[in-house]
């Protein structure tokens, strides 16, 4: 498995191209299918890659925990990922992460 991406250098241009894709998030022995479902602005931030907010969908079911998960995906490798739940989204579960 390759090494966890560096979130600081993440910016919203890394994610836009990969809406509606699926991420697979690792929880234990399990393998959850995240789709992307919204990439949102967040503001103004100090931070180089800007302010953003990522929507996350999942089959509906039993929730997750807010949490830092291991979130793979091919254009990525791992990201390291603090997703918190946010209620139904798309006919599933949301969660959402943000980047400040």
């Amino acid at each position: 498995m390759a090494p966890p991406v560096d979130l600081a250098a993440l910016a919203i241009d890394d994610f836009i191209p990969h809406l509606n894709a699926t991420f697979n998030l690792r929880s234990g022995e399990a393998l959850v299918a995240l789709r992307l479902a919204r990439v949102d602005r967040a503001g103004a931030s100090g931070r180089a890659g800007g302010a953003f907010s990522l929507l996350f969908a999942t089959a509906q079911g039993a929730w997750l925990p807010q949490a830092i998960y291991p979130v793979e995906h091919a254009a990525f490798g791992t990201i390291e990922i603090f997703l918190v739940p946010i209620g139904p989204l798309d006919g599933g579960n949301g969660y959402q992460a943000i980047f400040t």
